[in-house]
């Protein structure tokens, strides 16, 4: 009867393991917590990086285009130009559009117009979960399809992505029908395995081989994709088009290395540039003139 008791005990133990390490996994992974619109909004413009009189005055047209996965996603058209030069704008995970309006100023300046939407599950556009990449890469076509209905298939359109962002126009890139003419992916990481094993080095009190492929268990059953699927690394040799890969050298939340493995994995025209500089996300604000250049010698070389 002891034994028996203590076998139960030993289950229930495991088992509640197994359920709590799995859905902390799974909810980290989908509901990361995001930023709030108004917090970004005031930080980019104590930070001068928004001029809310200079971006109000730009001619602009906002759009919801439908996801194939139910939901709407906010774009707004900037068009105060009549070149046939555009950009698509990403953002990286818990930012918004807002957080675009700097990149978008440094292309509006060089002659493009712009696109900026907000993922699903950010900004106002709606989704209940994010993905890193993997659902956001078809709602990432769903705006370039769209872009080329509205202003013609002989545009040239280039995709410039942050973080989840680059990831997202990687993966799109290399796994779907590719509608873009050039690729910009600042600070992307390479394997999604790998950076959840970076990340949960610093989370979790527990090795990871005890956490992944629990956690990896229930994000396939709670959310319908395996984490083996967004892994730029395996897709990249796939991509034809010119891509920029950007990287601070600082960066410890995703390793600079991962943009350096794809800048090696690439075949065809490529560029590397690593900001001297800044954490994660910050290779344009803490190096403005050199992150220009790279800009600048990029599309002197590959796109103008």
């Amino acid at each position: 009867m002891k034994n028996t008791k203590k076998w139960w005990m030993a289950l229930f133990s495991i088992l509640s393991y197994i359920i709590g390490i799995g859905l902390y996994f799974s909810s980290r992974v989908m509901f990361m917590k995001k930023k709030d619109d108004a917090f970004i909004r005031e930080r980019e413009i104590q930070a001068k990086r928004y001029i809310q009189a200079e971006y109000e005055a730009l001619p602009k047209t906002a759009l919801s285009i439908p996801s194939s996965f139910g939901y709407s996603l906010h774009c707004v058209w900037i068009h105060p130009h009549k070149s046939r030069k555009w950009m698509v704008f990403c953002h990286g995970i818990t930012e918004s559009k807002i957080n675009s309006i700097k990149y978008m100023n440094m292309f509006v300046k060089r002659g493009f117009n712009a696109v900026i939407y907000d993922h699903r599950r950010h900004g106002e556009s709606g989704g209940v979960t994010s993905s890193y990449g993997h659902y956001e890469k078809y709602d990432l076509a769903a705006v370039i399809n769209e872009l080329r209905k509205r202003e013609g298939e002989d545009i040239i359109v280039g995709i410039h992505g942050e973080s989840m962002g680059a990831v997202t126009a990687l993966l799109y890139a290399g796994m779907m029908e590719d509608r873009a003419d050039f690729y910009i992916a600042d600070c992307p990481f390479s394997d999604f395995t790998e950076q959840l094993k970076h990340n949960l080095r610093s989370e979790v009190p527990l090795p990871p081989w005890m956490v992944l492929p629990i956690g990896r268990f229930f994000l396939k059953m709670r959310d319908r994709y395996s984490i083996e699927e967004v892994s730029p690394i395996k897709y990249v040799e796939n991509i034809k088009k010119p891509v920029l890969f950007i990287h601070s050298a600082d960066d410890t939340f995703i390793l600079p290395e991962m943009s350096t493995d794809l800048y090696q994995a690439k075949q065809g025209p490529k560029r590397l540039f690593i900001a001297r500089k800044g954490a994660h996300a910050q290779s344009y604000n803490e190096n403005k003139q050199d992150y220009e250049q790279a800009i600048d010698e990029f599309l002197q070389e590959f796109v103008l």
